[in-house]
C-alpha cells in the first residue's frame, strides 16, 4: 500500500508576507468580530444617536417636562397679570399640592442672561409657583424644593405674554382692570407699539365687544393705577362709568385720586363706595317730567268716566257717554268760572 504524506499549511513565508499580526496577538480562541456583530453595534449607535436627537428636540420644542430647583425660577421675568390672589384659592391649591403633589408643570424659559442664580424666567404658573415656594417653607420638605417645568422657547416676547395671558385665562378669569393692565405693560415693555395691537395680540380670542371693554378698562390703569389698593374689584358697570366721566371731564382723574388718598379705605369694599359715590355725585338730576299725569279712568253706570287730578284743590271729571265734564274741588270758584268761560269764548 502506498504510504500517504501528511498535508501541512501553507507557509506564510511562503508568498513572502509576514504572519499577520492581529492573528499573532490573538488570544486562544478568539477570532475576528464578524459581519452581524459590526451591524449590530452600529445599529445600537444609530439607535442611540436617534433618542438623543429625540430628546433634544422635545427639550428644544418645550415638550420635555423637567424638575427645576424653585430657586432657579424669576418670577419677574414678565410683568404679571393678576395684581391680588384670593387667599381662598390660593389656600386650596396649597392643600392640593400637599396632597398630590404637583399635577401640572409650569412654563419656563431660559434667560439669555442669569442673574443672581435665577436661570429661568416664569411664563406661566405663578400660583403654582408661590404655593410650592409657601409649602417649602412650612414643610422644609425636600419634595417641595423643586418644581416639575416645561421650557419653552417663544421666538418673541409677544408669543411669552400671550402664553402668560392664555394659562390664566383657562385657569382662573382674569378682572378687565388685570386684563388691561397687562396690555398697558406690554405696551411699556415695547413688546406692542398700540393699543390696539396690543388687544388684538394677547386677546385674539375673545370677542370683539370684550376687546372694547378691556380697552375702556386701559384708560382706568393709565389714570388710577399708582392710586388704587383694590383694582380687580371694579366691576364692569362701575369701570366703564368711571371711563366715561375721565373721557367727559378731564379735572375727574385729579379730583377723584385726592379723594382717595383723603378717605380710608381698609378693603375692597370701603374702595369702591368711594368710586361708585364720585360717580353718582356728578350724574345729573333727572329732569322734571313735562308727561300730563296719568289719566285714571272709573267705571260708572253710564259708562266710563276719565278723571285728571289739576293740582291739589282741582279734580277735572269727563263722562264720554254723557258729553259730561265736572270741575271738583277747593279751587272751583266763581273766578275760576269766569276765567274758564272767557277761555271757552276765545277757542
Amino acid at each position: 500500500m502506498a504510504k500517504r504524506k501528511r498535508l501541512t499549511p501553507a507557509q506564510p513565508g511562503y508568498l513572502g508576507i509576514g504572519a499577520a499580526p492581529e492573528t499573532k496577538s490573538m488570544p486562544l480562541g478568539i477570532s475576528a468580530a464578524p459581519i452581524a456583530q459590526v451591524a449590530g453595534e452600529a445599529s445600537a449607535t444609530a439607535a442611540l444617536e436617534e433618542v438623543a436627537q429625540t430628546l433634544q428636540d422635545a427639550r428644544t420644542e418645550g415638550r420635555m417636562i423637567e424638575l427645576l430647583p424653585l430657586d432657579v425660577i424669576d418670577e419677574r421675568h414678565l410683568v404679571r397679570d393678576r395684581l391680588v390672589q384670593d387667599e381662598e384659592e390660593m389656600t386650596a391649591l396649597t392643600d392640593s399640592l400637599r396632597a398630590r403633589g404637583q399635577q401640572m408643570p409650569i412654563e419656563v424659559v431660559l434667560l439669555p442672561d442669569p442673574a443672581g442664580g435665577r436661570t429661568h424666567g416664569l411664563i406661566s404658573g405663578w400660583r403654582r409657583l408661590t404655593a410650592l415656594r409657601r409649602l417649602s417653607k412650612e414643610t422644609s420638605d425636600p419634595k417641595f424644593t423643586t418644581v416639575r417645568a416645561m421650557v419653552i422657547r417663544p421666538e418673541t416676547a409677544q408669543e411669552s405674554y400671550v402664553a402668560m395671558v392664555e394659562e390664566n385665562e383657562i385657569r382662573v378669569n382674569l378682572s378687565h382692570y388685570e386684563r388691561a393692565r397687562i396690555a398697558v405693560r406690554a405696551m411699556k415693555e415695547g413688546v406692542y407699539p398700540n393699543q390696539r395691537l396690543a388687544l388684538q395680540g394677547l386677546y385674539a380670542n375673545a370677542a370683539r365687544s370684550k376687546r372694547s371693554k378691556i380697552g375702556t378698562f386701559i384708560t382706568l390703569v393709565d389714570a388710577f393705577d399708582d392710586t388704587l389698593y383694590f383694582p380687580s374689584a371694579i366691576s364692569e358697570k362701575l369701570g366703564l362709568a368711571l371711563a366715561r366721566e375721565l373721557v367727559r371731564d378731564p379735572g375727574f382723574a385729579d379730583a377723584l385720586k385726592d379723594r382717595l388718598r383723603n378717605t380710608p379705605r381698609d378693603s375692597a369694599g370701603a374702595e369702591m363706595r368711594i368710586l361708585a359715590d364720585a360717580v353718582a355725585e356728578r350724574q345729573p338730576s333727572p329732569a322734571p317730567s313735562t308727561a300730563p299725569p296719568a289719566r285714571p279712568r272709573a267705571r260708572i253706570a253710564g259708562g266710563e268716566r276719565l278723571v285728571m287730578r289739576i293740582s291739589d284743590g282741582l279734580e277735572l271729571r269727563f263722562i264720554p257717554t254723557q258729553g259730561r265734564i265736572e270741575l271738583v274741588g277747593d279751587e272751583v270758584s266763581e273766578e275760576l268760572a269766569n276765567a274758564l268761560q272767557g277761555w271757552l269764548h276765545a277757542r
